[in-house]
């Protein structure tokens, strides 16, 4: 195994694990008999962006697994709809057939909302979420308790048409080629990114892939038509397992007033702000990053040294919409 300390967008063991018909990514590092602990990364990223925290987390004692969710990274980009139910159900497959137990589960982003997802789904497989931050329109604006059932077909049959007509081949292609993809990566960060070739490479090679843009399409099909359910102010309300909020001060994407939002509805919740940091605190601040994430982790689930267990009710977490 390569050694924990090398702090490259290619740490770890990497390996494809199969899951239906698909084949994904994913890598480990750290002590075999260490606690599990499985990263997420965020929207249009990959497992190789936990490249400063994973290594350092495997040096803590902690087995570090990541895993590229479908449609990201080198995981299959299928042409079917994918939303945080879809990932779920992915990472609960991930914990029964790879790690083969229980794990405490942190995401980036995208990452945070299916980890939250998944611990709804499965509370006695997910220890403890951590989300870098919790992003989810419906934060902002909840989608409405009815919806006549013409109006969620007229709603899909125009999305699905507006996403058939828009040229996502022409366009994902010349984004991931030229100084687009650069700035709007930026954006994601407060410092500035322009010595961070790997970055840049880590982000833009999945987006060259030729099944990147159908992959996007259905995306953006299966999050906009999610139920009720399967949104996070639902899912935080079923949550039975500890969960601590991190946030970037500098947030552009996710504003830090949405994580503020909830953790005044949801008093058990712990929110951490890092300052002079954006929207991906775990790679542009990874010692300030874990040095909230440690000591949390500690005071709720015993670090490294304690197993701990969790539980939780059977009834299926995902309503109509």
């Amino acid at each position: 195994m390569p050694p924990a300390a090398v702090q490259t967008a290619e740490w770890g063991v990497q390996s494809t694990w199969q899951w239906r018909e698909w084949a994904c990514h994913w890598r480990v590092s750290g002590p075999e008999a260490g606690p599990a602990l499985l990263l997420l990364h965020g929207f249009g990223a990959a497992s190789g962006h936990w490249r400063h925290c994973a290594p350092r987390l495997a040096d803590q004692g902690w087995r570090v697994y990541s895993l590229d969710l479908l449609g990201f990274g080198q995981s299959a980009q299928p042409a079917q709809p994918m939303d945080n139910r879809l990932w779920a159900l992915q990472v609960s497959a991930f914990l029964d057939q790879v790690v083969q137990g229980q794990a405490v589960v942190i995401g980036n982003s995208l990452g945070g909302l299916t980890a939250l997802t998944a611990a709804v789904l499965e509370p006695e497989k997910v220890r403890a979420v951590i989300a870098a931050p919790l992003p989810d329109p419906a934060l902002i604006q909840p989608l409405p308790k009815r919806r006549a059932p013409w109006r969620r077909r007229l709603q899909r049959s125009l999305l699905r048409l507006a996403l058939h007509l828009l040229p996502l081949e022409l366009v994902v292609p010349l984004i991931a080629r030229t100084a687009l993809l650069k700035a709007g990566l930026q954006g994601a960060y407060w410092h500035s990114i322009q010595s961070d070739p790997e970055l840049l490479q880590l982000i833009a090679r999945p987006a060259r892939r030729p099944t990147a843009a159908r992959a996007l399409r259905g995306m953006s099909l299966g999050m906009a038509n999610r139920p009720r359910g399967a949104t996070a102010p639902a899912l935080l309300k079923q949550l039975r397992v500890p969960m601590l909020l991190v946030w970037g001060r500098q947030d552009r994407f996710v504003p830090l007033a949405i994580g503020e939002s909830v953790v005044a509805s949801h008093s058990k919740l712990e929110l951490q702000v890092l300052d002079r940091c954006g929207h991906c605190p775990h790679d542009e601040a990874p010692e300030r990053f874990l040095a909230v994430l440690l000591p949390w982790l500690d005071r709720n689930l015993g670090g490294p040294d304690r197993q701990g267990t969790t539980s939780g009710d059977e009834t299926h977490p995902f309503g109509g919409g």
